[in-house]
C-alpha cells in the first residue's frame, strides 16, 4: 500500500468571501428620522469550490481484494455555493 505517514498530505486552504452593500434613503417628507434602507448581501462571492476530503470513499479494495472503482472520489464541497440576499428595511 505504500510507506507514507498518516496525515502527511495537506490540502488547500479554505477561501470564502462574503460582501454586504447597503444604501440609506432618508425621507424627510414623512418624518425627520424616517429611513428606508436597501440591503444586498452576497455569500461566497468568488464561488470558489472548496472540496471536502473523500472520507466516504476511502476504501481501496473490497473484501475479495478487487479494486473499488470510486475509491478517493470527491463527491461533496465543504462550503455552499454563491447566494444572494436582498432586503428592504424601514426605520422610523
Amino acid at each position: 500500500m505504500g510507506n507514507a505517514g498518516r496525515n502527511s498530505l495537506i490540502g488547500p486552504g479554505l477561501s470564502n468571501l462574503d460582501l454586504a452593500l447597503f444604501k440609506n434613503n432618508h425621507i424627510k417628507r414623512i418624518s425627520d428620522s424616517f429611513n428606508i434602507q436597501f440591503r444586498a448581501e452576497f455569500f461566497n462571492v468568488l464561488n470558489h469550490p472548496n472540496f471536502s476530503p473523500p472520507v466516504v470513499n476511502n476504501t481501496l479494495y473490497d473484501a475479495n481484494g478487487v479494486a473499488v472503482t470510486n475509491a478517493g472520489l470527491i463527491t461533496t464541497t465543504s462550503t455552499s455555493s454563491r447566494q444572494l440576499q436582498i432586503a428592504l428595511k424601514i426605520v422610523w
